[in-house]
């Protein structure tokens, strides 16, 4: 009879947050297949656990298939690890799973904590439904398409983020979706954890030096009956524009606050006040 695969949710930060069936199957079973094993021993350490484990990353999943399946077939059963949280979620193992279905293996979820869902629980936002993306592209042409596509979206969005490329979302996202509301959660769980639901520029000015894991969730794209003021005509447009810029620092303050106050993607808002400028022309 074969063994049983086991994908088991880890904890994500405090080792306090894991289940008793979670420890129970990882002492149960003949090895611990892990993202980190030197991570991993330091969880099985703290449970006193001293159960075999081998490496499965993204880098050598393929390899360790036929291994871990011929323990399966044998009747062994397998744990499957990530660095933290639920497995497959951004990191390897989905290949090891579908192998494993194919042969006709039992795979067993062992539920637990997600940095995705942990956020969005705490985020105050609609979560009936939510679309999890994982982490944007890392080519800029290709993360201008893959933040385009939140212009719209009518569910919560969930995706995380590394520390040096944060900043660079944010001002990215406010682009295109403007000033929305926004969850992020850093370091979840840890010592230094945050969590704050703001307005994006609100989140850049707070940002400071970033440092640690992000979780970011959005609100849903607004409905009709909720967008802001609607944006004046061409020179009504111009007129508040120059009115503006007497008491702003620069002309690009002045445009991420008419963004902000109509709701408006900030490159939206400077073409429609480029626009105006063209239409109305130069000042006397």
């Amino acid at each position: 009879m074969s063994g049983t695969l086991y994908v088991v949710a880890t904890p994500i930060g405090n080792l306090e947050d894991i289940t008793f069936r979670a420890v129970r199957v990882l002492r149960e079973v003949a090895v611990v297949a892990a993202e980190d094993t030197r991570r991993t021993a330091r969880l099985l350490q703290h449970y006193s656990i001293s159960t075999q484990t081998t490496s499965l990353h993204a880098h050598n999943e393929r390899a360790r298939i036929p291994v871990l399946l011929g323990r399966l077939h044998a009747g062994a059963s397998v744990a499957l690890v990530s660095d933290a949280g639920t497995p497959v979620l951004s990191d390897p193992g989905a290949l090891l799973i579908a192998a494993a279905h194919d042969a006709g293996i039992r795979v067993e979820p062992i539920p637990g904590p997600s940095a995705a869902l942990a956020l969005v629980s705490a985020s105050g936002f609609p979560a009936d439904e939510v679309l999890f993306l994982g982490f944007p592209p890392s080519r800029s042409k290709d993360r201008a398409a893959w933040f385009e596509q939140l212009r719209h979206e009518p569910r919560t969005v969930v995706f995380y983020e590394a520390p040096h490329r944060i900043r660079a979302s944010l001002q990215q996202l406010e682009e295109v979706i403007g000033h929305r509301p926004v969850a992020i959660g850093r370091e979840l769980t840890k010592v230094h954890e945050s969590l704050a639901v703001r307005l994006i520029n609100d989140h850049l000015e707070a940002l400071g030096e970033p440092r640690g894991e992000f979780t970011i969730a959005i609100a849903p794209a607004r409905s009709g009956s909720q967008e802001g003021p609607q944006i004046p005509d061409t020179h009504a447009l111009h007129s508040e524009f120059l009115q503006m810029t007497e008491t702003m620092e620069s002309r690009k303050d002045t445009i991420r606050a008419l963004a902000r106050k109509y709701h408006t993607p900030v490159r939206t808002m400077y073409a429609l006040v480029e626009a105006a400028a063209n239409a109305v022309g130069p000042e006397d």
